[in-house]
């Protein structure tokens, strides 16, 4: 059977703390990362919580991105879920590693849809 989609797991540490932190900059990010990626985006929610702390989602229409930040760690915790093998999700991913300006990185890639799960797991950075 062919993947239905790609899901990337990301564990980015070591990030710029105030991006973490800006719901502004980070919605930007991952609504650009959707753009780069070549994804029809449908919807964007994203909260800042208090004290510190974001959580977003990027709906597209090939799936979705989303984001749970915690700035007091420096780290943010990704997803990145593409339909189809059309739209590549490492694109996204890379993207918003750079921009977050992370410097430390695992993540994970799950091909959906076919059955048992096979995970690729990349080398961090």
């Amino acid at each position: 059977m062919d993947t239905m989609g790609r899901h990337v797991i990301a564990e980015l540490w070591q990030c710029n703390v105030n991006k973490l932190n800006n719901i502004d900059i980070l919605e930007q990010i991952f609504v650009e990362a959707a753009l780069k990626s070549g994804a029809e985006i449908r919807e964007v929610t994203f909260h800042k919580f208090a004290p510190i702390g974001i959580s977003g989602v990027v709906i597209i229409s090939e799936s979705h991105l989303t984001v749970h930040s915690f700035p007091e760690h420096g780290y943010a915790s990704i997803d990145v879920y593409t339909c189809g093998n059309i739209i590549d999700p490492h694109k996204a991913v890379q993207y918003i590693i750079t921009m977050l300006e992370a410097n430390r990185v695992e993540k994970l890639e799950i091909p959906r849809g076919v059955g048992v799960l096979r995970i690729k797991q990349f080398q961090n950075l």
